[in-house]
């Protein structure tokens, strides 16, 4: 099982669409015509803001002698 991160989608309610964004990772927003929509949207960009990320730092480390770790973070949930 892959590792998974709980994080907090807002979403915001316009005229004719939903707006979301995710409060932990600047940049990341979606919108669509239904909520489920702006849901769906903002999770796959998620993703891909996150494969990217991965693929980036593979490129950047490739051939190096790396340490890699998990760690946890505690934040306060409003």
């Amino acid at each position: 099982m892959e590792p998974r991160i709980a994080l907090t989608a807002v979403y915001l309610k316009g005229k004719d669409e939903y707006i979301g964004f995710v409060e932990e990772i600047p940049g990341v927003h979606s919108r669509g015509r239904t909520i489920e929509e702006a849901r769906s949207n903002l999770v796959q960009l998620t993703e891909v803001v996150f494969d990217e990320e991965r693929a980036r730092s593979a490129e950047l480390l490739a051939g190096k002698d790396v340490v890699r770790e998990s760690f946890l973070v505690s934040f306060p949930v409003a």
